[in-house]
């Protein structure tokens, strides 16, 4: 039998089993929901730019001051009509790009419309092409870097900086149409394989296709000669894609820029209509391959915006109204489908190298604290 204070030592012990079963039952799921958070579905990211791609454009499609000869060089303004004109702001820009408003869009998230309340803004304050693309792949916006000029990038970009992971190494890589970008990736130091502007898109042992396609890049006659065509460059980005699955992949198209500063609508909206083809395609050729369906996030984005009116839509500078808004969308396994978001918060460009390296599960911001912080909204909570 038990003695008094026998008794009370086995009641004590009992409580305190139980007392600390229950925090047990509470802390346990508090501490594997807190692992479960952490845990990413995606191993591969394609980031994807296209230069000075407009909101307006991207939210409300063509715009009808601009379909004509005056204000937007349009050489054939029926057939321009024809193929990107509706009557609604959401039919012109489902015209316009179809996959991304009922793919990215519909599985996704898009950010940016300012007429639902949803900013997106560069920081640097100068609203070109360096000085964005600096900002977007370093999240930093260095008042160093004030031209286009070729000099070597002295901020260490989220490409670079996961190429010198061991589970990185060699699986890093970008595609660009303009010829400035070895020097924003700054190849000398980070030993990235870039391919950019008029050279070969493919070097080494090189396959018919490929072949072909240096060929048809040396006997073309360039409209400018620090950027290829998106188209040239796009094809030889898909082939080194399916030869050498990179883990981070970086897109870079620059038409939508340079055929504004032309000031040829027409061939705007036309090169903006053939990149959401090409994303169309990218996103199929994912889903064909096991390593990366269900296993790649595409991020989505523009260096800068441009100005409004029948004169300014045609340039960018830090004197330029609007310019500074720009655009973003995340489509992939750890984004949950919210589709065209509004009231958000204010977002930055400066947010999306570390955006990119936590997709991956990797904390740029150790790294790199000075970078804006990742967009919480593009992640499942």
């Amino acid at each position: 039998m038990f003695t008094r204070e026998r008794r009370k030592k086995v009641l004590v012990i009992c409580w305190a089993s139980m007392i600390s079963v229950g925090w047990l039952a509470v802390w346990l799921p508090m501490v594997q929901g807190a692992t479960e958070q952490t845990v990413r579905k995606t191993r591969n990211v394609i980031l994807i730019t296209t230069d000075g791609l407009r909101c307006q454009e991207l939210f409300t499609g063509a715009a009808d001051e601009l379909l004509n000869k005056e204000t937007g060089g349009v050489e054939n303004t029926n057939a321009l009509r024809k193929a990107f004109w509706r009557e609604t702001p959401e039919a012109r820009r489902e015209a316009l790009m179809p996959f991304f408003w009922s793919i990215v869009a519909g599985r996704g998230q898009v950010f940016g419309n300012a007429n639902k309340a949803s900013i997106v803004k560069v920081t640097n304050g100068h609203n070109f092409s360096y000085p964005g693309y600096n900002e977007i792949l370093s999240g930093i916006a260095d008042p160093r870097i004030d031209s286009n000029e070729k000099r070597p990038n002295p901020n260490v970009t989220v490409l670079e900086w996961l190429n010198q992971k061991p589970a990185y190494r060699g699986r890093v890589a970008a595609f660009c149409a303009w010829d400035v970008f070895p020097y924003i990736l700054n190849v000398q130091r980070s030993d990235l394989p870039v391919r950019a502007g008029w050279e070969p898109m493919a070097i080494g042992a090189l396959t018919p296709r490929q072949e072909l396609l240096n060929q048809l890049i040396r006997e073309t006659t360039p409209a400018w000669e620090s950027v290829i065509y998106d188209s040239f460059m796009f094809q030889g980005a898909l082939d080194y894609f399916k030869a050498n699955k990179p883990r981070l992949f970086y897109i870079a198209f620059g038409e939508t820029d340079d055929w504004a500063h032309d000031g040829r609508y027409d061939h705007v909206l036309q090169a903006a209509h053939r990149v959401d083809q090409y994303l169309k395609v990218l996103w199929e050729t994912v889903q064909s391959l096991p390593e990366y369906r269900d296993q790649t996030t595409f991020v989505i984005t523009t260096d800068h915006g441009r100005g409004s009116g029948l004169k300014e839509w045609k340039d960018h500078k830090s004197g330029t109204i609007g310019a500074e808004y720009v655009w973003l969308a995340a489509l992939g396994p750890d984004t949950p489908g919210l589709g065209e978001r509004g009231n958000t918060a204010l977002l930055s460009q400066n947010q999306i190298a570390a955006t990119v390296a936590a997709f991956l599960g990797e904390d740029f911001n150790g790294s790199v604290p000075q970078a804006g912080k990742p967009i919480t909204e593009v992640f499942r909570k």
